[in-house]
């Protein structure tokens, strides 16, 4: 259902707004360039920082230009159980294929409260749900017996692991069956964990270099691994540079060298510091990005 390179797209800003036209433009590219799916309004999207009318212009943007061609899966997670239903159903009404949502941040819920929340939004809505596992951003951390609970419910397909934590991607895949979907979330470990029973990757890199993603990703589904780990050793430079500052102020300077948005973020993010600036183009030139 959800493989491949899927890139968790960042959201462009001019004045201080959103601009629309550009993440229009954006999305073409990513389809152009042969990206497998895309995730509106994740963390790489800022959706901390954007209003609930934003995220809904977002979502409904993202779909649109997406025209069925790739699957959209949106982000639709917050803390409050409630305002993740009412997202997600929105994002169900306006067509998009799935919905992302992350384990509640601040709250530090057990894991029956994990259960609970992931439930409530499952039985509200239609489409299929991929649980975002990132406990260094959220604090909590699913364990793989509650997630196991979540996959017997209609809606739960499968995760985003951002855990760092490559034996999580076998205790998954032993106690869930190869028929749960398994996204990683950290590039740099993209190959590994799709060794270990992974089918792709929701990307901070594929927002600057999609082809070169999207290859990577086709090479190691077709368990071409000589091909797939060649072409991941030549992004590592890639996945570690666009994490040099907070994300994605990183990713968002690249795209303006490529001439594809501004670099602006909202605080209290902030533009890159001219030495970060200066590492990140080296990485591309020698990428051929730029």
């Amino acid at each position: 259902m959800f493989k491949g390179s899927i890139t968790a797209l960042v959201t462009p800003f001019k004045d201080g707004k959103l601009d629309i036209g550009a993440y229009e433009r954006f999305i073409a590219f990513q389809i152009d360039s042969g990206t497998h799916g895309i995730v509106p309004c994740g963390t790489t999207g800022e959706s901390p920082t954007i209003s609930g009318e934003e995220h809904k212009s977002l979502i409904e943007t993202a779909v649109k230009s997406a025209k069925g061609k790739i699957p959209v899966i949106a982000g639709t997670g917050s803390n409050c159980t409630d305002e993740a239903v009412e997202m997600t159903r929105y994002a169900e009404d306006v067509g998009a294929d799935g919905a992302l949502v992350v384990t509640p941040y601040y709250n530090k819920p057990t894991q029956e409260g994990l259960y609970q929340h992931y439930k409530k939004i499952n039985d509200n809505c239609g489409i299929p749900i991929v649980i975002y596992n990132i406990p260094g951003r959220s604090v909590v951390d699913m364990s793989v017996d509650t997630m196991a609970r979540l996959y017997e419910l209609k809606n739960i397909v499968g995760v985003k692991d951002a855990t760092g934590d490559l034996n999580r991607a076998t205790q998954q895949k032993n106690k869930m069956g190869p028929d749960f979907i398994m996204l990683s979330g950290n590039d740099e470990n993209a190959y590994e964990f799709n060794l270990k029973g992974g089918v792709g990757c929701i990307s901070v890199s594929a927002n600057v270099a999609p082809k070169l993603c999207s290859d990577f990703q086709n090479f190691s589904n077709s368990k071409k691994n000589e091909d797939a780990k060649a072409l991941f050793d030549k992004l590592l430079p890639l996945h570690d540079i666009l994490f040099i500052e907070s994300n994605p102020s990183p990713a968002k300077y690249s795209l303006s060298l490529m001439k594809m948005m501004s670099d602006e973020v909202r605080l209290p993010l902030v533009v890159l510091e001219s030495t970060s600036r200066k590492k990140i183009d080296t990485v591309l030139k020698n990428l051929k990005l730029i």
